[in-house]
């Protein structure tokens, strides 16, 4: 009853509050209650309305796109250079504390990847850098994109009529990069004031989200640096 009043206590203030041994309380958890030590997981905060805008982008996709429709969806991601450790996953037994410490500094350096993803394959990685340091993406340096790498990949694929998916970001709607994806994808662009609109607060309905996430997570299991003191 104490556990399930108190769900969110650790089993160390459950032993000490019900005065017990920790090993004990772990051994009730784990054996008698089958309790598993859940971690919170952090996510973008939705609104209820964006849930029902979600669903209306959806529908409408569903009844806009042709049967044989081949689309382009597309995003960035930011990859952090000085590597992440995560403590909980890491720990050193041994009789003596090591005091190791990874260094990390102060502000990490990071670069913007950008790709587009279809059925029939992948355009990218696109990295935004100049004079090989990273740059943020701004409406120039995405309409260059567009023009220099994006469009000459299409070319040579030979795939004729595709639809385009890009997220509201600023640097996506401006009026340039606008004006450049609308003569490229004639009614054929998926995007906040495009031809079929994308909703707000969706990067989990686009493919690029699944990968994006998986790409960085294996970049972040990279071995830091570490010293001890």
């Amino acid at each position: 009853q104490s556990t399930l009043r108190s769900q969110k206590l650790s089993a160390r203030k459950h032993a000490v509050a019900l005065d017990i041994s920790n090993r004990s309380m772990l051994r009730i958890l784990h054996e008698h209650l089958h309790f598993h030590p859940y971690k919170m997981i952090v996510v973008q905060e939705l609104s209820p309305r964006d849930f029902q805008n979600q669903i209306t982008a959806c529908e409408m996709l569903l009844e806009t796109l042709p049967p044989n429709a081949l689309v382009f969806f597309s995003d960035e991601a930011h990859f952090h250079l000085s590597g992440y450790v995560s403590k909980q996953n890491m720990c050193y037994w041994n009789g003596n504390n090591p005091r190791e410490l990874h260094e990390r500094p102060l502000q990490s350096g990071k670069v913007t990847v950008w790709c587009a993803l279809s059925r029939v394959g992948v355009i990218g990685l696109y990295f935004f850098e100049e004079d090989n340091h990273a740059v943020t993406v701004n409406s120039q340096r995405y309409v260059d994109m567009i023009k220099h790498f994006f469009e000459p990949a299409l070319e040579e694929m030979h795939l004729g009529n595709v639809w385009f998916q890009q997220d509201g970001a600023s640097a996506h709607t401006a009026r340039a990069s606008m004006t450049v994806l609308r003569a490229k994808f004639v009614g054929r662009l998926i995007s906040l004031r495009g031809d079929i609109p994308w909703a707000a607060h969706s990067p989990d309905l686009t493919p690029c989200d699944f990968y994006g996430n998986t790409s960085r997570q294996r970049f972040l299991n990279i071995a830091p640096q570490t010293c001890f003191s």
